[in-house]
């Protein structure tokens, strides 16, 4: 048995890899001293981590919507198909966040399996925590050609514990290159009928959970892949060459996967600035209006543009019913609310006051800088002469 073998990194790859620990080290700093604000930051940068993987597999729903799952609370908007796979991961990345810290935590094959059942235990039909048992192949759906064959199933048991006993071994290769391999891994061997793309996103969350120095909210790259699907589908279709090859280089990949580190630590620096401002801002508009510190957290996942509702702001503020009435047609006076829809569809979204407040933050934002200027071409070229389109990483 053989799975494909951390490369070695070149110049270039140091050289950003340590940039990233130092924004990661600066991250971790700021961490460490508590805000009102930062629970609120996480519960966003989970759920666009939701949304992210979920989205490169066309499960698309609103940001609140994935949030929603987080808070066990029922989506808005979202079909109730598509949020049950975005409840199934909602559950897997909730078993990575509590085995992040868990001395007694052991990576082996049954835990990539009970991942895939949570993930998929709504949908029996897809086996969830079942290796296949016949052969998988990825289609382009655009052309209905066969982009990538995946290892032969009676190989995937075997492929599954090599790939186990890598994770639990001291190979001295950085955290980030250690999950950025077991992504690799994972999404080649296709060792399930479905919903291997986002298992192999979810395991490289969960091995970052493990390594990292900053949690998996703050490390997870989940967000920024499903921003640039295109490109991560490319990635793939140049290391994986058409079938399950793992005596292929996978030097571009771990490039990728550090590109793809560099730019999301920018973001995360970004909005750790941004929701300090915003907060400012909401403060001192809540002392002018006279209103409760309490609504301030509602008002910040307004500006972030999400829908609000009662039932949340219940939950969340642990006010009675009849507070949170009073709160509500309070903020919506101000015009810092408005509502919309009727009976259990009731909601509120950001009156024009924070509407400006979201503006003008926006407004201040700095560029993310790209480390590798060069690799979009690359990619683009590299994947032209290669046979056959991209191929999608999760049937």
């Amino acid at each position: 048995m053989m799975i494909y073998a951390t490369p070695e990194l070149t110049s270039k790859d140091r050289s950003v890899l340590g940039e990233i620990h130092e924004m990661r080290r600066t991250l971790a700093d700021v961490l460490r001293t508590p805000r009102r604000w930062t629970g609120g930051l996480r519960k966003t940068m989970l759920a666009r981590a939701i949304l992210g993987s979920n989205s490169i597999e066309g499960y698309v729903v609103a940001e609140d919507d994935a949030a929603a799952a987080l808070d066990d609370e029922e989506p808005l908007s979202a079909d109730e198909r598509t949020f049950a796979e975005i409840r199934g991961y909602r559950q897997a990345l909730g078993y990575v966040l509590q085995s992040a810290a868990d001395p007694y935590f052991r990576f082996d094959t049954s835990v990539i399996r009970s991942m895939h059942y949570m993930m998929l235990s709504h949908d029996l039909s897809k086996s969830p925590g079942q290796y296949r048992s016949g052969p998988i192949y990825v289609y382009d759906e655009r052309t209905d050609r066969r982009v990538y064959e995946g290892a032969d199933a009676g190989d995937v048991p075997g492929l599954l514990e090599e790939l186990a006993r890598h994770l639990r071994s001291d190979e001295p290769a950085d955290p980030l290159v250690r999950a950025a391999m077991a992504h690799l891994n994972l999404v080649m061997i296709h060792p399930f009928r479905d919903g291997n793309g986002r298992m192999a996103r979810a395991l490289q969350t969960l091995v970052l959970s493990r390594e990292a120095i900053v949690e998996p909210a703050f490390s997870s790259i989940e967000e920024w892949l499903g921003s640039n699907t295109e490109d991560y589908y490319r990635v793939l279709a140049i290391t994986g060459r058409g079938r399950w090859s793992p005596e292929g280089t996978a030097d571009l990949w771990v490039s990728f996967n550090l590109r793809a580190h560099h730019m999301q630590a920018q973001t995360v620096a970004r909005r750790f600035q941004e929701a300090s401002a915003i907060w400012a801002e909401l403060d001192a508009l809540v002392a002018q209006e006279t209103l409760p510190e309490r609504v301030t957290g509602l008002l910040y996942e307004a500006v972030l543009g999400y829908r609000v509702r009662r039932p949340l702001y219940i939950k969340l503020a642990q006010v009675e019913e009849r507070t949170a009435s009073r709160d509500l047609a309070r903020l919506a006076e101000h015009g810092l609310l408005e509502a919309r829809g009727e009976r259990r569809g009731r909601h509120y979204v950001a009156g024009a006051v924070l509407e400006q407040v979201r503006q003008r933050i926006r407004q201040q934002r700095a560029p993310i800088e790209d480390p590798y200027v060069g690799m979009p071409v690359v990619l683009a070229t590299k994947a032209a002469a290669a046979v056959g389109p991209q191929p999608s990483a999760d049937p």
